[in-house]
C-alpha cells in the first residue's frame, strides 16, 4: 500500500480522497488542537502529530513517503482578504511561511508525487510572486508541475467551490494528466463522453431538512432576518436593490461581501462552505435558517458518521477548510493510474 504524508490535514478530507483508492495516511500533521482530536477519532492515521510545521523534521520521513499531500492555508490567498487592508497579501503575509515549508518537505522527502490545493485566488495576478515561488522551489526540487483552476461541481460535488489544484510529480515520470470532468451545469452527452447534470442541494441534504425549535436568540440574516426571509432562494442580498428594480432598496449595489444574506437553491448546488460560521454570511438553507453540521458534511462530500471535535464554530471551522474528500478521490484514483 503506497504511504502518504499529510500536511495541514485539518479534518482529514484529503486523507478520506486518497484511503479511498488504497493509499494510507502514514502520518498526518496539523498545529491545531481540534484538528488533531478529530483525525485520531477517525482513525486517519496511526501517527497523528500536532505541532507547527516549523519544529518537524522532514527528514524522518525520508525513504518513507511516496506522495506528500496538503493544503496550506488560505489567508494570503483568498478573496476576503481584500478587504482586509491591515493585513499583508501573499509572500509578505506572516503566514506564508505555511507555503515555504510545504515545499521544504519536498526538498528534504523527495516523494515520487505530491498533491498540492489552495483557494483559487492562489493563481491571481496579485499573488504571482507566491505561484512563482512555488513554481521555482517545486522545479529546482526535481518535480514537473501540472495545475489548473478546479470547480468541485464539476467532478459532483454538490458545491461550486473553485480551487487551485496542482500534482507535481519527478521529472523522470512525465507529467500528470488531470481527469475529464464527470458533471457540468447542465446535462452534456455525444460520443466521446457523458457529463451528469451538477448535483444539486436537494438532492444532497434535501433529507436532513427535519424541522427543529428556532432559537429565537440565534436566527438567520442576524437583524436583517426579517430581509433574509423576503429573498428568493438562490439570491443574496443584492435583490433589495435598485439596480434590480426592488421598489423599496435596502442596500447599495455591490456594498457587501457577495455572501452576504446568501440562500441556497434547492435546484442549483451550494456556494462555498466558508471556513468561519457568520450570522448573516451564508449560505443560508432555503427555509431560512443556518445550515447545520450534518448538512455542510453532505455539501463537502464527508461521510454522514465522520466524527468531528470541538464546538459547533470548531466543526464548521474544520468542514469549511477541508478539501472534498471526493475530488481528493477523483485526483487520487488518477494519481494511482497514472503513476502506481
Amino acid at each position: 500500500m503506497k504511504k502518504i504524508l499529510s500536511l495541514f490535514s485539518g479534518a482529514g478530507g484529503i486523507d478520506i480522497g486518497f484511503k479511498s483508492n488504497s493509499f494510507e495516511t502514514y502520518a498526518a500533521i496539523d498545529n491545531w488542537d481540534t484538528a488533531c482530536d478529530t483525525l485520531k477519532k477517525n482513525k486517519i492515521s496511526k501517527n497523528i502529530i500536532c505541532s507547527n510545521i516549523k519544529d518537524v523534521n522532514f527528514s524522518k520521513f525520508k525513504g518513507k513517503i511516496d506522495i506528500v499531500v496538503g493544503g496550506p492555508p488560505c489567508p494570503p490567498y483568498s478573496k476576503s482578504r481584500f478587504y482586509i487592508k491591515e493585513k499583508k497579501r501573499a509572500l509578505e503575509d506572516e503566514d506564508s511561511y505555511t507555503l515555504v515549508y510545504f515545499c521544504k518537505a519536498l526538498k528534504i522527502i523527495k516523494p515520487k508525487v505530491f498533491f498540492f490545493e489552495n483557494v483559487y485566488g492562489f493563481f491571481f495576478k496579485p499573488h504571482k510572486p507566491a505561484l512563482d515561488f512555488f513554481e521555482n522551489e517545486c522545479k529546482k526540487s526535481g518535480y514537473n508541475l501540472s495545475f489548473k483552476v478546479i470547480n468541485c461541481a464539476d467532478f459532483g460535488v454538490p458545491q461550486i467551490r473553485q480551487r487551485f489544484i496542482c500534482v507535481g510529480t519527478l521529472k523522470e515520470l512525465g507529467k500528470f494528466d488531470f481527469p475529464e470532468s464527470t458533471h457540468s451545469k447542465v446535462k452534456e452527452s455525444n460520443l466521446l463522453f457523458k457529463k451528469a447534470k451538477w448535483v444539486n442541494c436537494k438532492q444532497a441534504i434535501g433529507d436532513l431538512d427535519v424541522k427543529l425549535p428556532e432559537d429565537k436568540n440565534n436566527l438567520a440574516g442576524s437583524k436583517h432576518k426579517h430581509l433574509l426571509k423576503l429573498i428568493p432562494p438562490g439570491d443574496n442580498y443584492l435583490f433589495f436593490t435598485k439596480e434590480r428594480d426592488h421598489p423599496k432598496p435596502e442596500f447599495k449595489w455591490r456594498s457587501r461581501y457577495w455572501s452576504f444574506l446568501l440562500k441556497l437553491s434547492p435546484k442549483e448546488p451550494s456556494w462555498t462552505i466558508q471556513a468561519s460560521f457568520s450570522n448573516n454570511m451564508g449560505p443560508f438553507h432555503w427555509r431560512n435558517r443556518f445550515l447545520r453540521i450534518n448538512e455542510i458534511k453532505r455539501i463537502q462530500t464527508f461521510p454522514d458518521n465522520y466524527k468531528l471535535s470541538g464546538d459547533f464554530k470548531d466543526q464548521w471551522r474544520l468542514i469549511g477548510n477541508a478539501v472534498p474528500p471526493l475530488l481528493a478521490k477523483v485526483i487520487s484514483k488518477e494519481i494511482k493510474k497514472q503513476f502506481f
